[in-house]
């Protein structure tokens, strides 16, 4: 019987195990290290210990300290989330020989399929379907081909190849990604499947010999080879249903499976599937598959370690849930992880958290709070948020809503390209794959229409004002600006999302009527200007009518930063002083560095001759690389950083002077 449980990771996933554990009266220890010391999942344990580390990601890979950290605290068994060590056979050893209770497969079941290649040939021979794959590039000329890491997953190590020129380059730069996501650069390459889906299905196995499937999941849209919209049921005909259910519990029993694990496939086109690998852990998107049966998958986790046996009787799918992962990143971007402070996280109309639904509904499994900081040291997933409907669509639609009017403030977030892939036709009649996002760039697309900027800048702008003039120590009554006789309008300057400067200049009658409004800016001017009659305004709600239609915008201040939601999207702005201080100038040309991370490869000289687009380093932040490619055709005038340099926001990586015309 488990009474206190540590759980070696972190964010989201312990404080979801958390939940079911006080559910079921099992006291909780949280691991951390000084980057989260005031994360909501340390505060919500019952007990937390320290881990000590040169940085913030290598403490949670320390079994030595995690091991010492249950002992302290009187743990009698661990529980390891997803990532980090939850695949580690090492530690699962570990934790076993120390007494304590492991909540995971054994450690032979994890040495088995962490191995890529020999859980490969392993469940061959079990009559699962496989893939031609190689080891080294010799002999492949048949390409596309896709090379993966052997030790990992997550689409971490993992490269897409259509050319033979391409192979070694990115051989090279996966093993690289490997070895510092999981300690180990082996990589091994495979056949790829042109317009293949991502079909897995959820096992569980007992120590009673019993392994079963509990439903398949449809994870196709993906960024970098790492889902972010996952659904359960996956669309496929039954009998492609039942075939993946076999193929799956044959799998699980080929290796004596114990737990929760799940099993991956890609779907051919034609209807055909082949095994990807088998994840020895709870998966990130394992709600899904609770709201369509009802069960509480962790709690069945508990169970299973404690020798029982899984129930009789276990519950059909129904319904159809959909999830997506919220991420702290700048999709149109290249997907460029962002930093900073969640000066708001509120997503409206959430039924549950971490938990099961009586109806249709939403749940929210979150790692962050209002007031979170997001840093540089771990995965830039800040929560993922589920619907459940009674049918595909019905859920589809209440997910796009919600995100749409959720209030995400003070960090780029993937939200607005979630809204569309969401609402796109293409999703709907179910024309997925792993290649959707290449093939719908409208998605990237932000929900906000260029043109109804200069309106929310205007609602920022009267909501400033309103705050003005309720905090005004004298007549606070008159409207802001007012004066006896016609004077010039007052005017407000924004920098808007994508760096571009929105003038907005408005005056107020006697009334505190709009009388007038007009806006300047290069990139966001409205085709038509609108006719705008202001309705209400307050310091964080502005109501405007807008061409005869009333639009209530709602306005978030936080220093000089201004958040507006409105029923078109959001936008984020940044008020400009009236008078500006001097700032030390940037020399044309100059790269910098869009967060904190580490140069780790530098892939020119100094005076070398560049063209727009080409490589000139690698940058490594939130355990990803991200390439920093050539603005314009060029000379490399400088190179400030070498290999292994680490940098802050608005450090400069690189110059490029302009190429002389002649």
């Amino acid at each position: 019987m488990i009474n206190r449980l540590l759980v070696a990771n972190r964010g989201e996933i312990a404080r979801r195990v958390f939940a079911t554990c006080r559910a079921v009266g099992v006291q909780t220890v949280a691991v951390h290290s000084d980057a989260d010391a005031d994360a909501p999942f340390v505060t919500e344990a019952d007990q937390a210990v320290r881990l000590p580390g040169r940085t913030p990601a290598e403490t949670y890979l320390r079994i030595d300290l995690i091991l010492e950290a249950a002992r302290r605290s009187g743990a009698d068994a661990v529980h390891p989330g997803y990532g980090f060590l939850a695949e580690n056979a090492e530690f699962a050893a570990a934790v076993t020989d120390a007494g304590l209770t492991w909540v995971g497969p054994p450690a032979k079941v994890i040495v088995a399929m962490g191995d890529k290649l020999a859980a490969k040939a392993l469940l061959a021979e079990a009559g699962v379907p496989m893939l031609p794959s190689w080891t080294d590039t010799d002999g492949i000329t048949d390409f596309p081909v896709l090379v993966k890491a052997s030790a990992g997953g997550g689409g971490r190590g993992m490269r897409i190849v259509r050319t033979a020129d391409e192979l070694t380059e990115a051989v090279a730069s996966a093993r690289r990604e490997a070895a510092a996501a999981f300690g180990d650069g082996t990589v091994f390459i495979e056949r790829y499947v042109e317009r293949g889906r991502h079909v897995e299905v959820q096992i569980f196995g007992d120590a009673h010999g019993r392994v079963v499937a509990l439903g398949d999941r449809e994870c196709s849209i993906q960024r970098r080879h790492q889902k972010i919209v996952e659904e359960a049921p996956a669309v496929v005909p039954e009998r492609v249903r039942t075939a993946l259910h076999e193929a799956a519990v044959a799998a699980g029993r080929a290796v004596g499976y114990l737990g929760a694990g799940t099993v991956e496939f890609l779907l051919a086109p034609g209807g055909e599937f082949f095994f990807l690998e088998m994840n020895t852990r709870l998966q990130v998107e394992h709600p899904v598959t609770e709201l369509c049966t009802g069960l509480d998958l962790v709690g069945l986790q508990l169970l299973v370690a404690e020798g029982e046996p899984l129930p009789a009787a276990l519950p059909a799918s129904t319904g159809h849930a959909i999830e997506v992962r919220l991420c702290a990143e700048d999709a149109a971007a290249g997907w460029r992880p962002a930093t900073g402070t969640l000066h708001r996280f509120s997503v409206g109309d959430v039924a549950t958290e971490f938990g099961g639904l009586a109806g249709p509904g939403l749940r929210l499994d979150s790692g962050v709070l209002a007031g979170s900081v997001v840093g540089v040291h771990y995965d830039s997933m800040l929560a993922k948020l589920v619907a459940w409907g009674r049918t595909r669509a019905e859920a589809t639609r209440m997910l796009a809503s919600a995100l749409a009017r959720a209030e995400l403030h003070g960090v780029s977030t993937n939200r607005d390209l979630l809204v569309r892939v969401l609402r796109s036709p293409a999703f709907a009649a179910v024309e997925i794959d792993t290649g959707f996002l290449d093939r719908h760039p409208e998605v990237f697309t932000p929900l906000l229409p260029a043109d109804q900027l200069p309106i929310a800048a205007l609602a920022a702008a009267l909501a400033a004002a309103a705050q003005r003039r309720a905090s005004a120590p004298v007549l606070s009554g008159l409207p802001s600006g007012w004066r006896n006789v016609p004077a010039v309008a007052q005017t407000t300057r924004f920098v808007g999302p994508d760096g571009d400067e929105i003038e907005i200049r408005y005056r107020l009658d006697r009334g505190g009527r709009l009388a007038d409004w007009s806006s300047t800016s290069a990139a966001h001017e409205p085709t038509e200007r609108p006719a705008v009659a202001l309705v209400e305004a307050t310091a964080d709600r502005v109501v405007l009518d807008v061409d005869g239609v009333r639009r209530a915008y709602r306005v978030h201040r936080v220093g000089e930063a201004v958040f507006v939601d409105g029923p078109d999207g959001a936008a984020s702005l940044a008020e400009l002083p009236r008078l500006p201080l001097p700032t030390t100038a940037v020399a044309a040309g100059s790269l910098l560095a869009p967060l904190p991370g580490v140069v780790t490869r530098v892939h020119v000289e100094v005076g070398q001759r560049v063209a727009a687009g080409d490589a000139l380093l690698t940058l490594e932040a939130m355990k990803l690389e991200h390439p920093v490619l050539a603005p314009i055709d060029g000379v490399v005038a400088e190179l400030p950083v070498p290999t292994g340099g680490q940098v802050q926001t608005g450090a400069v990586l690189a110059v490029v002077d302009e190429k002389d015309p002649r």
